[in-house]
């Protein structure tokens, strides 16, 4: 019985863990390409494709605390 609550426990913890780091990633991305297109305006097309990527590699730490 008690087991069956420790181990609920945990894999919550893990998943919010890893939706934090998503998080935290998404947010760093957003905010160095903002600070990047304020740098440089002719480059926001190439720095908006850079930073979608960054932000659906960051997600997908979310995806992988969540399911593995």
């Amino acid at each position: 019985m008690m087991i069956d609550i420790i181990a609920a426990m945990e894999g919550s913890i893990q998943g919010g863990l890893g939706c934090l780091a998503a998080g935290i990633g998404v947010g760093l991305v957003g905010a160095k390409a903002a600070e990047a297109v304020g740098r440089n305006p002719g480059a926001s097309g190439k720095i908006l494709v850079q930073s979608i990527i960054g932000m659906a590699l960051a997600e997908a730490v979310a995806f992988y605390s969540l399911f593995l």
